[in-house]
């Protein structure tokens, strides 16, 4: 908050409470020393322009009440010389704090640019399905992390997939985007759903250093009333039926992509029933494992049949704002969820109000899917 003139309101305060004092005192030089910290305070909150505005006014105010209370001369004009230091201080550190928080800006919006063109934005609805999607970087100040997802509508039906790079914040984002390049690519290529697991692991195999690794889900939807999971080293998708959720665990363990040459084992295909109202739930580890106070685990599955609604936006959001919660409002860890929902033959899906890039997705989308497709 600041005044008409431009001054910051809380250190003009500040200096006018020094002032008050010293008139009802009536002690000399005693209290002025500690207008210094009028400008001291404007440097962590306003520009330079305020710290001396509020200097001048200290300075100002010293000087009559100094004249006032008869000072010495001398020990005036170090008490005014030590105020106008730590207002010239003042400035310069407002100025460079003014400095850092533009070129975090900037790297902000790189980074969410970055996030844009990796995780691209998911539309309401994908072919058959209704879809929600929240993420959280534990890099807050990058706002993009090793958590990866995509959905995407291909000649052989939606496919998805739902990751987690080893590591997080800026290092993880190459690996990240070889694997969403590499599966957008494989997806509408391959028609085997196995095929496009195969080929996002050999390039990790080319690519990765031998301590990275990625653990992921990549499922697709290839006719109606089934879907088809492939795990490889990642928590088990929850599958809401009704009143019931259940962990989709994998016919066999398999290795996180990436590891693949060093176990031999291969990952299985697990064909999984999924009817009208069906949903589900993919998510990372950085939700399961975050913790409260007490080092308690976030319940998701518990959570999940508590929140649970036709509306897979709604359920995400009471999901992610109970999770924040359960963290005291800080992840740790990077966290993805992404829900998906197969409406009943007798409804009828609302859109809510997309962003201006959210219809440009769903205008491509349906382009993909020519005149007459609903994505199989």
């Amino acid at each position: 908050m600041q005044l008409a003139s431009g001054m910051p309101v809380l250190p003009v305060l500040i200096v006018s409470v020094i002032v008050l004092v010293d008139l009802l005192g009536g002690v000399g030089l005693t209290w002025l020393p500690l207008l210094a910290a009028g400008p001291a305070l404007a440097a962590t909150t306003n520009g330079p322009r305020g710290v001396l505005c509020v200097g001048l006014l200290a300075g100002a105010l010293g000087m009559m009440l100094g004249i006032r209370d008869g000072a010495p001369a001398h020990e005036l004009a170090a008490v005014l010389s030590a105020l106008g230091a730590v207002t010239l201080a003042g400035a310069l550190a407002s100025a460079l704090r003014g400095r850092r928080e533009r070129v975090l800006a900037a790297v902000r919006s790189v980074a969410e640019a970055a996030q844009q063109a990796l995780l691209q934005p998911v539309p309401p609805v994908v072919g058959p399905f209704q879809v929600a999607v929240r993420y959280s970087a534990a890099a807050a100040e990058a706002r993009i992390g090793g958590d990866l997802y995509a959905l995407v509508p291909t000649p052989y039906g939606v496919r998805l997939i739902v990751g987690d790079v080893r590591g997080k914040g800026l290092p993880a984002v190459g690996v990240t985007a070889l694997v969403l390049g590499v599966f957008r690519e494989a997806a509408y290529e391959e028609p085997d759903l196995l095929a496009v697991v195969d080929r996002i692991e050999r390039s990790l195999a080319r690519n990765l250093r031998c301590d990275d690794f990625v653990t992921a889900v990549v499922a697709g939807h290839p006719g109606p009333g089934v879907l088809e999971v492939v795990n490889c080293g990642h928590a088990p998708p929850l599958l809401v039926r009704g009143a019931e959720v259940l962990p989709v665990e994998p016919p066999r363990p398999a290795p996180p992509l990436g590891l693949r040459s060093l176990t031999g084992e291969t990952p299985a295909l697990h064909v999984l029933p999924f009817a009208d109202g069906d949903q589900l739930l993919l998510y990372t580890d950085g939700v399961t494992e975050a913790r409260d106070r007490g080092r308690l685990f976030y319940p998701l599955s518990e959570r999940l049949a508590q929140h649970v609604s036709d509306e897979p936006t709604r359920t995400l959001e009471a999901l992610h704002d109970e999770l924040l919660a359960h963290v005291g409002g800080r992840l740790h860890d990077d966290a993805a969820l992404l829900l998906l929902r197969k409406p009943t033959a007798d409804e009828t899906v609302v859109l809510p109000a997309a962003s201006a890039t959210e219809r440009e997705v769903i205008d491509a989308q349906s382009l993909l899917r020519g005149p007459g497709r609903i994505g199989r």
